[in-house]
């Protein structure tokens, strides 16, 4: 798979939202900075809910149209830092994305990467260690990988795979994860969303149905 129609596009936008609302209460276990209170994956699944919202608003088969309302929705309901801050790296994708019709390896690489410079820009003092490595590194890497592999799946399961290392590495960078025995509770929402994506882009979509079962952890 070369290209990713709008359809398929808003099929792994819905199916990120419900990977991470699903696991909202296991990303709130890992939350220990900047204080231990326990509603990272709770604000960045509301976050994202209602960016869902205000692209279930959109009429048309736009790409442009749906990462406006993503942004949009998004930035309308941000909760809390990670919130914030997941609103910010929407809103860069979405800017990223802005007329195309299709999205390929290297316009989904270009989208990470701008999301990642949207959020360092928005926040006064990025602290390494935190969801903002995590998109940093992956997005990155991805600007690399999309040269080597056109293949979408093939890409987004690198990319995954190197947000996962990076992920892995948050605690050698702040010493209150490490302390705690956790990875980044922002870092792994963020994961989190990837993987969704990645599973609709497989066709396998997790089912909207199952968005109040918020009771699966790792």
């Amino acid at each position: 798979m070369s290209n990713i129609t709008t359809s398929l596009f808003q099929e792994m936008v819905q199916a990120a939202s419900t990977r991470l609302n699903k696991q909202a209460e296991y990303v709130n276990s890992l939350n220990v900075f900047p204080v231990p209170d326990g509603d990272t994956g709770t604000n960045m699944s509301l976050t994202i809910s209602y960016a869902m919202k205000e692209l279930s608003k959109v009429e048309g088969d736009n790409i442009t149209e749906i990462g406006k309302a993503l942004s949009k929705g998004s930035l309308m309901g941000a909760r809390g830092n990670s919130g914030v801050i997941l609103s910010q790296i929407i809103r860069g994708f979405a800017k990223s994305i802005e007329g195309k019709e299709k999205i390929s390896t290297s316009d989904l690489a270009d989208a990470f990467k701008n999301g990642s410079d949207t959020a360092y820009k928005a926040v006064i003092k990025p602290i390494e260690g935190t969801i903002l490595t995590v998109v940093r590194e992956s997005g990155e890497y991805a600007l690399s990988a999309c040269k080597k592999e056109k293949d979408l799946v093939a890409f987004l399961e690198m990319v995954i795979k190197e947000a996962n290392n990076s992920l892995n590495r948050t605690p050698e960078l702040l010493k209150a994860l490490k302390e705690a025995g956790v990875v980044d509770s922002g870092g792994k929402g963020l994961v989190l969303i990837y993987e969704g994506m990645y599973e609709a882009l497989k066709g396998n979509p997790i089912k909207a149905k199952d968005l109040n079962d918020s009771n699966v952890s790792e």
